[in-house]
């Protein structure tokens, strides 16, 4: 289902002008707010029947110790459970969280600074998305792809309203929406030969991306993907895919062939790869050697979109617009969603029967979607987010700046990445045992930090101290 704007004429209000709160109750009689559309936007929701009650909202509610088993859900996962993640027999069993922290079965408590690898940009437990979701819960989960349903469609109008973007197709994830995005692009090149000639049976199909990218694990992302690792043991796959260096346009030129690719796949901030920020000079140039070639220049924000870097959209930053920009992560703030975002002209060359999902852009995910981006397109969540970010990387800085395993601090907003000279499991691993959870990236030998985007001043600092403590690790 494609959900497409009519018009970019006149101004906008504000999101914060076109909303309103609702009131809701917690259990614990303490009151949250669900941010609300306004009629006028299309999004008033009448009560299900009669007079609208107050919802009952689960806060977050450690369980007692003893009503997990820690050792039968090890048992069960490593018995029952395909071993692609190597949790080790050891690794916590986490029972609830709240903001920044969660709980594990013993009752230890972590500072998470993973967010479920970027996913949980609001925390967890955050009282309006819990709200969101029990609200939609107690209506309608799901329908599929063949009616219209309220909430899809006021996201979609969201995300066309902030960004370069004319339309939304929605998937299920960010593997998803990259797969997509090359369906997409390859349909562009069929309808521009056939505009160009009818009889037209050859058109441009290959793809480029760039050193240490991450777009997926499926088999047309994992083509784009950059390590050896998880594409070897998959080969052969799909012919006419190249790499180029990141970051150098001279590469770029070499691996862009007119009349060949079709697509250009690119992450304004590299994640998985190492936590490489690109700058305005690499992304404009891109975008001028893409038109030249013909070639739909995608944007990969599937880790560094919707608020990460303290920008709405992580290509914002550097004001360079793709053709269709791909996102998943956060959107939902933990429910699996994906989105192919992108321009007229891309949305005019696909057809119904061209692509669909089952599950994609139903009304219960949407709905806590819709949660997620009224918090996070708010400009004083977006400057709280830059803030933070500054004082880990700063605070990271000055913490590690007499420890000779440490290269270089880099980053942008929180997602933010501390360069080693040798493998950062062993930090990885410290810091869990002292209550902080944080990720490796790279060819391991980057900390990686993905805090949610609500993390304090507070939570900060005791990451930076956790982290500075862990690194003697690496000198036993």
């Amino acid at each position: 289902v494609r959900h497409c704007r009519l018009s970019r004429a006149g101004s906008r209000p504000s999101l914060a002008h076109r909303t309103h709160r609702i009131s809701t109750t917690m259990h614990a009689a303490a009151a949250v707010s669900l941010r609300a559309p306004v009629p006028a936007l299309g999004r008033a929701r009448p009560p299900i029947a009669g007079k609208r009650r107050p919802l009952q909202v689960r806060s977050a509610i450690a369980p007692s110790p003893a009503s997990v088993d820690a050792d039968r859900v090890r048992k069960d996962e490593n018995e029952c459970v395909v071993n692609t993640y190597g949790r080790t027999l050891d690794a916590p069993v986490f029972t609830h969280g709240l903001g920044c922290k969660m709980w594990d079965t013993e009752g230890k408590e972590y500072l998470d600074f993973c967010a479920g690898i970027a996913v949980n940009c609001l925390g967890h437990c955050d009282p309006d998305w819990v709200a969101a979701v029990t609200e939609q819960a107690n209506k309608l989960c799901h329908v599929s792809n063949l009616y219209h349903t309220e909430p899809g469609a006021t996201l979609a109008r969201k995300l066309v309203d902030t960004c370069f973007a004319d339309c939304v197709f929605y998937c299920n994830s960010g593997t998803e929406a990259n797969e997509g995005a090359i369906k997409f692009a390859r349909k562009v090149q069929m309808m521009r030969a056939k505009a160009a000639d009818p009889d037209a049976t050859e058109w441009a199909t290959e793809t480029v991306s760039f050193s240490n990218s991450f777009h997926g694990r499926t088999l047309g992302a994992l083509n784009l993907t950059w390590k050896e690792q998880y594409r070897v043991p998959f080969e052969p796959l799909s012919p006419g895919h190249s790499f180029a260096a990141y970051g150098d346009l001279e590469s770029a030129k070499k691996a862009i062939v007119k009349g060949k690719t079709a697509a250009v796949f690119v992450e304004p901030v590299q994640g998985e790869g190492g936590i490489f920020p690109a700058d305005k000079a690499f992304l404009q140039g891109l975008k001028d050697i893409c038109e030249e070639a013909g070639a739909v220049l995608i944007f990969d924000e599937v880790q560094c979109g919707l608020g990460r870097t303290g920008y709405l959209w992580g290509h914002q930053s550097v004001d360079v617009a793709p053709d269709i920009m791909t996102v998943a992560k956060p959107l939902a703030g933990g429910l699996p969603i994906g989105a192919i975002l992108c321009t007229q002209d891309v949305a005019n060359a696909m057809a119904p029967g061209d692509h669909g999902s089952t599950f994609a852009g139903g009304p219960l995910v949407c709905n806590a979607a819709n949660a997620v981006f009224d918090k996070v397109s708010d400009e004083k969540f977006l400057a709280n987010v830059t803030a933070r970010g500054e004082q880990l990387r700063s605070g990271l800085r000055e913490a590690l700046k007499d420890n000779g395993h440490v290269k270089e601090v880099r980053g942008s907003g929180l997602l933010v990445g501390v360069q080693l000279d040798c493998p950062a499991g062993p930090v990885v691993g410290e810091c869990g045992k002292n209550g902080l959870l944080i990720l490796t990236a790279g060819a391991g030998d980057v900390i990686r930090m993905l805090p949610p985007l609500v993390a304090t001043e507070e939570e900060v600092d005791t990451a930076v101290g956790i982290v500075a403590k862990a690194m003697s690790v690496l000198d036993e």
